[in-house]
């Protein structure tokens, strides 16, 4: 009999061990078919925890790290890697497809993160709302704090989302500190609102959504996501990018494995899988990204997008972001 128990014991550790848990920003959204084929193939189970924007998911991931949540992380992007790092969170895996990545895609030479996709932080605006008020369009971020542009704009809080993180990075490499942390506080005070997370920007508060901002920290691929969600044929967007000087920043998002992990050769397979055809075919009408492997084809939609040309953030504000951060939490978020 006790032979019996050990072995029902060993056989449910067994199954267990098969299941390998995700934890993902709140957009991240894949084929349910392709998880289900990784999971056939590999005799596993797959389960999906949804972590908040990827700033509030990192910092879960920061404050469990001697517990950790799941096994594998997607969402984390060039702007938050530098924290991760330095919290030892991740486990280097080099995805034997990363070869198919190009180089300036690539996040780090270690394979903490392996590049999953990209995409431009841009601000949006709502073209109804400007022609309507027949305001022409703001032509710097200085334009912005003006009073014809009060109470217009909308933005995510560069301590909570990686898009506000991203925002604050490419106004600071624009104007330089001092001058950036003047600017937010001038455009808090003509009526910039700074919110949570990209869903609450963009679903609530953006004028397309029935919210009170014409202006919105998005992508410059949703111009794009509006064609193709639309619930009547478009022929042109009733979006477009605001591209302004110092306001767009190329994000590359990875998956990684996630130090303390009991499913490591399972993991490293789920990498692999995020590099996969299957998935970087998939994620550019589900995500609305670039796919990070070359060769990919995009739908025709895609022609909506725009691909901006960005001024690269130096290399020493992205050694360490959160010193930014805490700069704007203190002489922004907090100034009087």
């Amino acid at each position: 009999m006790r032979n019996i128990l050990v072995s029902v014991a060993l056989m449910a550790g067994a199954a267990q061990a098969a299941t390998l848990t995700v934890i993902t920003h709140d957009s991240f959204d894949v084929d349910k078919k392709l998880v289900a084929a990784f999971e056939a193939r590999t005799g596993s189970k797959v389960r999906f925890i949804k972590g908040g924007d990827a700033g509030e998911l990192l910092n879960k991931l920061i404050l469990t790290r001697g517990a950790p949540l799941a096994d594998v992380v997607y969402g984390l992007d060039n702007s938050l890697l530098p924290r991760a790092r330095s919290a030892g969170l991740l486990e280097a895996y080099k995805s034997p497809a990363l070869a198919k990545v190009p180089a300036q895609f690539r996040l780090d030479d270690a394979g903490l993160l392996n590049t999953v996709d990209y995409g431009y932080v841009a601000l949006n605006y709502d073209k109804a709302y400007f022609e309507q008020n027949k305001l022409a369009l703001p032509k710097s971020l200085e334009d912005l704090a003006k009073p014809e542009y009060a109470r217009l704009t909308v933005v995510e809080s560069p301590a909570t989302s990686s898009t506000g993180l991203a925002f604050l990075l490419s106004t600071v490499n624009h104007l330089g500190q001092d001058r950036a942390m003047q600017w937010w506080r001038e455009a808090r005070a003509n009526g910039l609102r700074v919110t949570r997370g990209w869903s609450d920007a963009y679903y609530k508060d953006f004028s397309r959504n029935g919210g009170k901002y014409p202006i919105v920290l998005s992508y410059a691929s949703s111009p794009a996501a509006e064609v193709a969600y639309s619930e009547k044929p478009l022929t042109a967007s009733p979006t477009a990018n605001l591209l302004l000087p110092g306001s767009t920043f190329l994000q590359l998002e990875g998956v990684g494995v996630l130090k303390g992990t009991k499913q490591r050769a399972l993991a490293r397979q789920f990498v692999d899988f995020m590099l996969s055809g299957g998935v970087q075919a998939d994620f550019p009408t589900r995500m609305w990204v670039y796919p990070a492997v070359s060769g990919v084809k995009l739908a025709d939609v895609w022609k909506y997008a725009q691909k901006p040309d960005v001024t690269p953030v130096k290399a020493n504000l992205l050694q360490n972001p959160q010193a930014l951060v805490d700069a704007w939490v203190t002489q922004v978020l907090r100034a009087r």
